[in-house]
């Protein structure tokens, strides 16, 4: 059994630590909500630009001339998963939802017999991927210097992805990243951001009050050749929105699941000093009583 000291010494630790957990889930509170509207004023941007790219896809006939962010450089050998984490830890299982849907894709491809090469954004996924497919990384974006994501830093990573396409190092890029529903759901997601899915026909209904004609000036292919790099690094920019607040609310969470844990080790560990304390109290007085019987 342990002694009353090393009880005491444990639940001084333990309220300690709870105070740590406390502190880092206010933190995380008060920084959710402006990450939470960062990522959602970002969405329809992101979202009604990903949807004109495939609309002005599906119009043009891809081919030699057209754009190879469009066209693709006409194999599926090689793909390059970007996946998106955060530079923090103690966000919960934040991280390792994110890890997790792109080992399963890659795992897919590789099953499939492509080769799959892995771009990290933030430096929680490198273990585990370095681990399962070693030698597969071939950049690491490191952001710990950056304390509010902004669109130069997304449109950085984006010009050099799509320098290491035009160069010919793969032929379908992979976004993985964590879409923020609340600061308990956070849903790892996959995007294809290179090079632009396009629909098949029928597979995408028009939205309401979108069906009219629309008639592009300049043409369809001038103005993909504008709009898709500039497209990849807005996607980019949402991926980095999404995370941020994903990761505030997923250590909010854990902070304040650890916070309630913490309260009920140091409930037991109280007990169990108390109940401790008064055996040594009740084998004293044994002692005494007996000692005084005796004389």
């Amino acid at each position: 059994m342990a002694s009353l000291k090393a009880l005491k010494l444990r639940i001084g630790s333990v309220k300690s630590t709870q105070k740590i957990t406390k502190a880092m889930k206010m933190v995380a509170a008060a920084k959710l909500r402006r990450a939470q509207e960062a990522a959602e004023a970002g969405r329809p941007y992101a979202e009604r630009l990903a949807e004109v790219m495939s609309s002005l896809a599906g119009k043009v006939t891809v081919g030699p001339q057209s754009p190879r962010l469009l066209a693709g450089t006409g194999e599926d050998r090689v793909h390059l998963l970007v996946v998106a984490t955060s530079e923090r830890g103690l966000a919960g299982a934040f991280n390792t939802n994110i890890v997790r849907a792109a080992r399963k894709k890659a795992e897919e491809l590789v099953a499939q017999g492509k080769q799959v090469k892995f771009y990290l954004i933030g430096k929680k996924g490198r273990a585990v991927i370095q681990r399962i497919f070693p030698g597969k990384i071939v950049h690491q974006v490191d952001q710990s210097h950056i304390k509010n994501v902004s669109f130069g830093d997304a449109l950085e990573v984006a010009q050099d992805i799509t320098r290491r396409f035009e160069a010919g190092e793969f032929d379908v890029a992979h976004l993985f990243y964590a879409k923020f529903q609340s600061a308990l759901v956070q849903i790892p997601t996959e995007q294809q951001i290179i090079p632009v899915s396009i629909p098949t026909a029928g597979s995408v209904a028009p939205a309401a009050g979108t069906a009219a004609a629309v008639e592009y000036e300049p043409g369809e292919e001038e103005i993909l050749a504008a709009l898709l790099p500039r497209n990849i690094a807005v996607q980019l920019f949402r991926a980095m929105l999404e995370n941020a607040a994903s990761e505030q609310g997923s250590r909010m969470t854990a902070m304040d699941n650890a916070t309630r844990n913490a309260g009920d080790m140091i409930n037991r560990l109280t007990i169990q000093y108390n109940r401790t304390r008064q055996a040594a109290i009740t084998t004293e007085l044994v002692e005494i009583i007996s000692g005084a019987e005796a004389l």
